[in-house]
C-alpha cells in the first residue's frame, strides 16, 4: 500500500471508529501513561502475535471483535495522535502573546492602584472606590481593572495632578483593557480548542487500549502454562521500564 493509501486508511478508521470512542463515558476516558507511539507499536505487535492463538482465545471467551477491529482502532488512535501533536505545536501563539501583554498590564495595574490610593489618601469615598476595583484576582477582573481605572482617574484628575502623576497612563489603562479583552477571548477559545483536541486523542487512546486490554489479559489466562506466547501478551515497555 502506498504512502498516501495508508494514510487515508487511517482518516477512514478514524472517522469509522469517532461514534464509538466519543460515546465512551467521561469518566472512563484515560490518559496515556505510555507514550502514544510506543502503545501502538505494541498494539500493532499484539494483532499479529495474536493470530495464531484466535481459536484459543476465542474459546476462552474472547470476543473476536476485539481482534478485528484491533488494527482500525490503532489506525484511529494514530490519527488522533497526529492530530493533538499537530495543535499542540501549531496552537499557542494568542497564548504566548496573552503572557506577554497581560505581564505589562498587571504592572500597570498595581502601579495606577498604587498611584491612587497615595493621591486618595484623604478622600475615604475615593479609597474605597479603589479598593473595590482592586478586588479579584482573575484576568478579566484585572482587565475591568484597567478600564474602572482609568475612568476613576479621569474623574479625579486634579488630585492625580497634585503628585504628578503621568495621565498618559490613564489612556493607555484603557486602551490596554480593550485590547486585552479581545485577546483573553482568543486565548481561552484556543486553549478550549487545544482540550478538545486533546479529549478525542484520549478516548482514541482509551479505546484501542479497551482492546489491547482484552486480548493481552484472555492471552495470559488461555496461554499461562505457555511461556513462549504468553510473552506476547504483555506489554515490553512496561517490562523495561517497570
Amino acid at each position: 500500500m502506498r504512502t498516501n493509501e495508508c494514510i487515508m486508511s487511517n482518516k477512514n478508521d478514524y472517522t469509522a471508529c469517532m461514534e464509538v470512542f466519543m460515546s465512551i463515558p467521561h469518566k472512563e476516558v484515560k490518559t496515556p501513561n505510555i507514550p502514544v507511539d510506543v502503545f501502538l507499536q505494541e498494539a500493532e505487535n499484539l494483532y499479529q502475535w495474536c493470530l495464531p492463538d484466535k481459536s484459543l482465545l476465542l474459546a476462552a471467551g474472547l470476543s473476536d471483535n476485539f481482534i478485528y477491529t484491533l488494527p482500525a482502532r490503532a489506525n484511529a488512535c494514530r490519527t488522533a495522535q497526529a492530530l493533538w501533536e499537530r495543535a499542540r505545536n501549531s496552537l499557542g501563539d494568542i497564548n504566548k502573546q496573552w503572557e506577554q501583554n497581560s505581564a505589562d498590564a498587571y504592572q500597570l495595574r498595581d502601579q495606577l492602584i498604587h498611584s491612587f490610593r497615595y493621591a486618595f489618601r484623604n478622600h475615604k469615598q475615593l479609597l474605597t472606590a479603589t479598593a473595590e476595583i482592586a478586588g479579584g484576582n482573575t484576568d478579566a477582573n484585572m482587565i475591568q481593572n484597567l478600564n474602572d481605572l482609568a475612568v476613576l482617574g479621569k474623574h479625579n484628575i486634579q488630585l492625580l495632578n497634585k503628585i504628578n502623576f503621568d495621565n498618559s497612563q490613564l489612556n493607555i489603562a484603557a486602551d490596554m483593557a480593550n485590547e486585552l479583552a479581545g485577546l483573553l477571548a482568543a486565548a481561552n477559545s484556543e486553549k478550549a480548542q487545544k482540550a478538545e483536541i486533546k479529549e478525542i486523542r484520549d478516548r482514541a487512546y482509551t479505546y484501542l487500549k479497551l482492546a489491547v486490554d482484552e486480548i493481552r489479559n484472555c492471552g495470559k489466562y488461555a496461554l499461562w502454562k505457555n511461556p513462549e506466547r504468553l510473552k506476547g501478551y504483555t506489554s515490553a515497555y512496561r517490562r523495561k521500564n517497570g
